[in-house]
């Protein structure tokens, strides 16, 4: 398997996001999808800028509480 840094992940969700206007948490799922990587595994690849976007927008979507303890696992 290729090796994919955190920041090749960050920036290749936020391409896929401004081009298609999927939102982030589809996005993550669809980039997985097509890159055969285990949707297990991409806690590690999430930097912290792009927690805070799936965080806000799961807020959004009433996925998470909002509160400014919320805390996203994958």
């Amino acid at each position: 398997k290729k090796f994919i840094s955190k920041d090749k992940f960050a920036e290749d969700v936020e391409a896929l996001v401004l081009s298609t206007e999927m939102n982030y948490i589809d996005a993550i799922v669809e980039y997985c999808e097509t890159n055969g990587i285990e949707l297990d595994t991409v806690g590690k690849l999430v930097s912290k800028p792009l927690k805070e976007k799936i965080k806000y927008e799961a807020q959004e979507l009433n996925f998470l509480k909002r509160t400014s303890r919320a805390k996203l696992i994958f």
